[in-house]
């Protein structure tokens, strides 16, 4: 296993992983905004044609309809909560690996490194379920016609007003059963990566800018791989009309194993992967290049 970089900041993590979460949303929300509306869509009625086939045509429906605008609908939301979240992340990701250290030079294994990356989802879970949900609505609404919400403020004003508190929140249980182990997974195989494109004898933090955008490319990947299920329930749960599903997740599950088979529990699985490369190795970059910078000029915080 190639030398980890030491010491471990989760200071620097914090402000790297916020940069490298504003990259990650820029070059992935149209593909998320598929996602969404093909998780989303409604079931059609017997004899008539889904209202999406499939990725592309969900992509060319939303182009030819709403322009590029659409594929980047309901991105304030995900802006303005991938900062502080992916901030957050990246926080918990450094503070867990510190607490596993008993030195400061000890190097991690791997299940350690899934336990660190376990502990940045549980982190990230109070930004990550409201912005989700708020996201989720306003990607929907476009594709329905419907023009309740005028944006993620408002989004976020009327879900208070009808719910309170919880009204927001709804969706958080499944958004930790989605980020706990899919974090731990993303970290992990990311470090992984890292340690297998490190020449002998020289240090991670030398990778070129290729190796990071493979290594980074490929986390979001497996990222993913153990995301999407719980991601379609959650999505499934967060927009449905009040009251639709009283047992929580269980009731969505139930309801689309009986309707659509096990397969729906990967619906925009395609969507999904072509996101995941580009936007996570634009994340991991964008963490990269400001953890050099943070080094730079402040090498001892």
């Amino acid at each position: 296993m190639a030398k980890q970089p030491q010491p471990i900041s989760p200071v620097k993590n914090f402000f790297a992983g916020g940069f490298g979460g504003v990259c990650l949303v820029f070059v992935g929300h149209p593909l998320d905004t598929i996602k969404v509306r093909l998780q989303t869509q409604p079931k059609p009625q017997p004899g008539q044609a889904p209202l999406y086939s499939g990725t592309f045509d969900c992509f060319r429906k939303t182009l030819v309809g709403e322009g590029v605008r659409g594929l980047y609908r309901g991105m304030a939301a995900p802006i303005i909560g991938v900062t502080p979240m992916f901030a957050v992340c990246f926080f918990g990701f450094g503070l867990g690996k510190r607490l596993q250290q008993r030195k400061p030079d000890d190097i991690l294994t791997y299940p350690q490194l899934f336990a660190a990356g376990m502990l940045s989802g549980v982190f990230t879970t109070a930004i990550m379920a409201p912005g989700e949900r708020i996201k989720c609505l306003l990607q929907i609404q476009a594709a329905t016609g419907e023009t309740k919400y005028s944006g993620s403020l408002d989004c976020a004003k009327q879900l208070y007003r009808e719910a309170g508190i919880r009204g927001v929140y709804k969706g958080t249980v499944l958004t930790l059963m989605r980020d706990v182990p899919a974090s731990g997974m993303y970290f992990m195989t990311y470090e992984w990566l890292k340690n297998i494109l490190t020449p002998e004898g020289k240090s991670v933090s030398d990778l070129s800018v290729p190796r990071i955008l493979f290594a980074g490319g490929l986390a979001g990947i497996f990222n993913w791989a153990v995301a999407i299920p719980p991601d379609v329930l959650k999505s499934r749960f967060q927009t449905a009309p009040p009251g639709k599903y009283a047992n929580g997740f269980r009731d969505v599950l139930r309801e689309l194993i009986r309707e659509e088979g096990v397969a729906s529990l990967y619906k925009g699985f395609t969507a999904v992967m072509i996101r995941a490369f580009p936007a996570n190795a634009a994340c991991f970059l964008g963490f990269e290049v400001a953890m050099k910078f943070l080094n730079w000029i402040a090498p001892g915080l």
